[in-house]
């Protein structure tokens, strides 16, 4: 979703795009190479001639081997970073996330912390944050590096966050954890785009930075699953699970599923408890100020959209 929407918008103000996945993409006005960043050879051939690389690839999972998120997110984007470099690149935005910089507590008006990867939380945090490592130790007055750090992208099409928390209230299995007044940011997709565009833009000039990309408009955690849900024409969740019963009960699922897992992301983890019992919100200064953006959609014009799609 977040790709694809960056790509259009690069295509349709003009710029030659080249979009590198294992599957063609198949975006008007857009040029498919096809590979995996895994393949150093592939890459170095899907970034000949480039001048500027939106690096979003990444494997995205609430469980699964370390090997398997080290080799795309470490290894991957180590890949990337070398064929830019050797191509000639100049401007490069790695699309990184706020986990990398998260131990499990509450965030409250922080601004973007650097990524830790000892205290990050699982696989992916800790791969993600190895990754923008790299990336960000590669800027050079050659290369001009941007980590961008979207928080909770959603919107139309979203078959990660929204689809998931939509089947799961439609099934039951959705309950608040703890009292879901937690605040948390999230960013409306036509933000995130707009977001990673500018920082493509201004890298020249906030080269070696790293940002956090929200709406800047924290909601409770119970009132944002429930705009998702009524969206979609679902009854929202009512049930209430203690957190700490959430967090106990996330790590034996995670160690059920090492064992024995399953065809679909894990119920609970560690991790998806402490997102929904805690709060996250972020200081947008800095990010607005820099890269000269500020969102366009509203987190309430955003369900507007959302369910706008579900209905048609």
């Amino acid at each position: 979703m977040l790709g694809g929407g960056v790509a259009r918008a690069l295509a349709a103000r003009g710029d030659h795009v080249v979009a590198f996945q294992r599957r063609p993409a198949h975006l008007p006005g857009v040029v498919d190479a096809t590979g995996s960043i895994t393949d150093p050879s592939s890459v170095r051939v899907a970034l000949e001639r480039a001048d500027a690389v939106v690096h979003l690839a990444a494997k995205v999972s609430l469980s699964g081997p370390a090997g398997e998120f080290d080799a795309v997110n470490v290894t991957g984007t180590s890949n990337v970073l070398e064929a830019a470099a050797s191509a000639g690149v100049s401007r490069f935005v790695q699309v990184s996330s706020p986990s990398v910089a998260h131990s499990g507590t509450s965030i409250v008006g922080a601004d973007a912390e650097p990524a830790d990867p000892d205290a990050a939380r699982g696989h992916y945090a800790r791969s993600k944050a190895r990754a923008e490592q790299l990336a960000l130790t590669a800027d050079s007055r050659a290369l001009s590096v941007v980590a961008v750090r979207p928080h909770l992208v959603w919107g139309p099409g979203d078959t990660q966050l929204v689809a998931r928390i939509v089947a799961r209230a439609a099934d039951g299995r959705l309950p608040v954890l703890g009292s879901g007044a937690a605040l948390i940011d999230t960013t409306y997709i036509d933000n995130a785009v707009t977001a990673i565009i500018a920082a493509l833009d201004r890298a020249p000039v906030v080269h070696g930075q790293a940002y956090v990309v929200t709406n800047g408009e924290p909601r409770p955690v119970a009132e944002l699953l429930a705009g998702m849900c009524r969206a979609a024409g679902v009854t929202p969740p009512t049930r209430r699970v203690p957190a700490r019963l959430a967090r106990a009960a996330g790590g034996a699922i995670e160690a059920v599923w090492r064992i024995r897992p399953g065809a679909d992301e894990p119920p609970m983890t560690r991790f998806l408890a402490e997102q929904l019992s805690t709060s996250h919100w972020f200081d947008q200064r800095r990010t607005r100020s820099d890269l000269q953006w500020v969102p366009t959609v509203s987190i309430d014009e955003g369900f507007e959209r959302l369910s706008a799609s579900y209905r048609s």
